[in-house]
């Protein structure tokens, strides 16, 4: 067998190991389930696709001689386990393993309200190495996974089944804020466990809206609470 057909083969083994990594994750990503389950079979599912493809590489490896006896040891033993190991205290591997204790001990899950470095959002994915927030101007918020497993963080949302659709209002100084306050809590007086407090002075007077809202709809209330947000202040003459 000559080199161009040694590396053919290679090649095939590992296409087929991504179409294989990719099926298998593609079926596994059609259940339903809820957020914590989520969360851990969210990582589940992109361990066993890098297990996949890896498992395809090395295989590959073995159709070239020079590399031949160091693959086949290494996808016969479990050396690979030591290796990722041995590697784990390197930057990038340290974010595989902080998701896997995320999806362990879930500090956070999928939908999550939470407060990092001063910024707050959503969390939208929880990916090997890094995690993904949506902030509340729709912005993406990347941040590694180790960053998540280390720090303090504030999650709005972690003891409740229901998460908690949130809007910010700005208020000119210049109007009388205790009346847009007023007025706000009375049209969010039908929602059970509704908050509107005060949270800021910096520029503009800032009136966070707090309102429970079932896993899954709180981007669509707070849709509705911007409308009717600004629709009742611009009545109560708060906006000209």
């Amino acid at each position: 067998m000559d080199d161009w057909e040694r590396l053919a083969i290679a090649g095939a083994v590992v296409v087929v190991a991504a179409l294989l990594a990719r099926i298998v994750d593609h079926r596994m990503s059609r259940r339903t389930l809820d957020p914590a389950a989520a969360t851990r079979y969210r990582v589940l599912r992109r361990t066993i696709s890098t297990v996949i493809v890896a498992v395809g590489v090395l295989s590959a490896l073995l159709t070239v001689p020079a590399v031949r006896a160091v693959a086949g040891g290494v996808l016969a033993s479990t050396a690979i386990l030591g290796l990722i190991i041995g590697l784990a205290a390197q930057k990038t591997l340290s974010n595989f393993v902080a998701g896997i204790l995320i999806a362990v001990s879930q500090p956070v899950r999928l939908g999550d309200l939470i407060t990092i470095d001063g910024q707050s959002g959503r969390v939208e994915e929880i990916g090997l190495t890094y995690t993904f927030i949506r902030l509340g101007d729709g912005a993406r918020l990347v941040v590694p996974n180790d960053t998540l497993a280390s720090d303090t963080i504030r999650n709005s949302t972690i003891r409740s089944v229901d998460t908690v659709a949130e809007i910010k209002v700005q208020v000119p100084l210049a109007q009388d804020v205790a009346t847009a306050v007023d007025a706000l809590r009375e049209e969010t007086a039908e929602y059970d466990g509704a908050q509107v407090v005060l949270s800021g002075l910096d520029g503009n007077a800032t009136l966070t809206v707090r309102v429970p809202s079932p896993r899954g709809g709180a981007e669509k209330l707070e849709h509705e609470l911007r409308l009717r947000a600004h629709r009742r202040l611009r009545a109560a003459g708060v906006f000209g």
